[in-house]
């Protein structure tokens, strides 16, 4: 199948995909695949506001141990993920229950976690500070307190935001964060030369992949792929039948006690990481509906080589279990039962052995050079 005959078939696929993205990207144009980064107007970036923002991020003194910041979880030689770990590590190696998403090409998703309880990037960076298996401060008294005192911080402050002492917030210390996640963008893989160019080609089983993720796979009914851009993501929230599946006979229970205590958003945060069975609810967690039983965010394809293992809880190590979890219709292993709350378009795809290395090494070629550079290759060149 060649190219244009895969673009007509991505195109009739793709039907109703809305389009762009707002705002602009620090260095202008976006790279290649990639639409511009929507910057909220309140929070426009600058070079010092950025450089601020990675120095909140990486810094260590703002858990209850001084041992965690935010680059633990997301460290740039692990493409911004803590892998192989299948859930995160915080304080005194405490462990939640999701898998860390990578930051990179975050500053395009709608909303952040897993179940997308957060609607913005400055929202999501207060939460893991608080979050007693994440950085377990009692309150955000004790950032504030660093940064109002830390020279540097305090000049810092002044030049960006234009404020001292009392007068800086967690507001500010939020949206310097922000900015610098939101220069953590990656395109121009192989893929998005071979397709938004035509400069470069694909080898032919990552060629018969696209083929199959446009058409028997259906991935791109999810993975989104456009005329001008690559999301690799539809921003919305399904159940594929991961982590739900181990708890069907206590959904009943676990939904019913979840609607009794009427939870805030910030207790949320905390039951997710801190029970199993609460965490496998998924997006049901936020909404309180029924038909989000068990339904987690679309995660971006792009990178994906390099951010195993996989899934909202880091139960499929490797791409081949993840497309054998779809070919088997939404089950890990074959003849298990599928859960009620399965999303409508997962079912077995009866692909090939082959077809599956083809799509796994489609996979292979989203991934982004500059990305590729930051993680170190393991002795045997992988």
């Amino acid at each position: 199948m060649n190219r244009i005959i895969l673009s007509l078939a991505l195109l009739i696929g793709s039907v109703g995909v809305i389009l762009g993205a707002a705002g602009q990207s620090r260095a202008g144009e976006p790279p290649l695949g990639l639409p511009p980064v929507p910057i909220p107007a309140d929070n426009p970036q600058s070079p010092a506001k950025i450089a601020l923002g990675e120095k909140l991020f990486n810094d260590k003194r703002f858990s209850s141990t001084s041992m965690v910041s935010c680059s633990t979880c997301h460290a740039a030689e692990k493409a911004f993920t803590d892998g192989p770990l299948s859930v995160s590590e915080g304080i005194q190696g405490l462990t939640g229950t999701r898998n860390a998403p990578t930051v990179v090409n975050a500053a395009y998703l709608t909303t952040q976690f897993w179940d997308g309880r957060s609607p913005s990037l400055e929202d999501q960076a207060l939460h893991p500070f608080l979050n007693p298996v994440e950085m377990g401060l009692p309150d955000h008294s004790p950032i504030l307190a660093i940064v109002r005192s830390d020279d540097d911080y305090a000049k810092a402050f002044k030049d960006v935001f234009d404020v001292t002492g009392e007068k800086i917030t967690m507001t500010e210390v939020t949206k310097a964060i922000a900015s610098f996640e939101r220069t953590q963008i990656a395109g121009n893989s192989p893929f998005d030369r071979w397709y938004f160019t035509e400069a470069a080609t694909l080898n032919e089983a990552q060629l018969r992949g696209f083929g199959l993720f446009v058409n028997e796979g259906r991935c791109v009914s999810c993975h989104r792929v456009e005329q001008t851009q690559a999301l690799f993501t539809d921003n919305r929230f399904h159940n594929i039948g991961v982590g739900i599946n181990n708890i069907q006979k206590e959904v009943p229970e676990i939904a019913g006690a979840f609607l009794a205590a009427e939870a805030t958003l910030a207790e949320v945060d905390v039951q997710v990481l801190s029970d199993v069975r609460t965490s496998e609810i998924g997006r049901f967690a936020v909404t309180r509906g029924f038909d989000d039983l068990g339904s987690f965010k679309t995660p971006t394809l792009r990178n994906i080589a390099l951010t195993a293992p996989y899934m909202h809880d880091g139960s499929l190590a490797t791409l081949r279990e993840v497309v054998e979890h779809y070919n088997n219709g939404g089950v890990t292993k074959p003849g298990d039962p599928v859960n009620d709350f399965l999303s409508g378009g997962i079912r077995p795809l009866n692909l090939t052995e082959q077809q599956i290395d083809d799509l796994v090494a489609f996979m292979e070629a989203l991934t982004s050079p500059e990305i590729a550079a930051l993680v170190p290759k393991s002795p045997s060149g992988k």
